[in-house]
């Protein structure tokens, strides 16, 4: 997937980008920077983890009958991205109505792709032999790392333990929320993406 991402980078003709990965896509992130580092300025991970991060080989059974819908409903994904708190679900629902208030919908993801994306994320999430999170300090660009208090996709442990591993790493953990933080918080998380993009 890293490869495919500076393939279409450089078949746009770009030079250096800034990089957001969010959940499986802060895997290739990360991928993507220890590849082709001088493609990347800045990164932002949200909802992601390290490679052999805490409890990321396989999901909890209930979040994995969650994630499993062929078609997945709003009870799916309040479960999977949002906390349990009234105002968090409340969030949640306002982001499913504005999601589904687009003109342009996507396409919903096959049984076949939700297969191998699990087996992706599952082959991520295995720990490593040696040097567990050594990998991450071979990233040198400036990272803002941004999660949600409780991710029950993607432990909220990795993101501590991707701020500290990657040199230089800033962590915000948003209150009340989980693997959709970013989701919850539109305008927080915005107003934090510029002013680590513009420094």
């Amino acid at each position: 997937m890293a490869k495919h991402v500076i393939a279409f980078v450089n078949a746009l003709g770009l030079t250096q980008i800034d990089l957001l990965g969010f959940s499986l896509g802060g895997f290739v992130a990360q991928e993507v920077a220890l590849q082709s580092p001088d493609l990347i300025r800045r990164i932002i991970l949200g909802g992601t983890g390290p490679q052999g991060g805490e409890g990321m080989d396989s999901l909890k059974p209930k979040a994995a009958e969650h994630a499993t819908q062929e078609t997945p409903v709003l009870e799916n994904f309040l479960y999977l991205f949002f906390a349990p708190s009234e105002t968090s679900q409340a969030a949640g629902r306002a982001f499913w109505d504005r999601r589904h208030g687009r003109a342009d919908q996507d396409v919903s993801s096959s049984m076949a792709a939700m297969g191998a994306q699990a087996d992706a994320i599952a082959g991520w999430g295995v720990v490593p032999e040696t040097d567990r999170y050594g990998q991450l300090k071979k990233i040198k660009q400036p990272v803002l790392v941004v999660n949600g208090h409780d991710d029950i996709m993607v432990p909220s442990i990795n993101s501590f333990i991707l701020q500290q591993h990657i040199p230089n790493a800033t962590l915000i953990i948003y209150p009340d929320s989980g693997h959709g933080a970013i989701f919850q918080y539109p305008d927080l998380f915005v107003s934090h993406a510029r002013l680590f993009l513009e420094k």
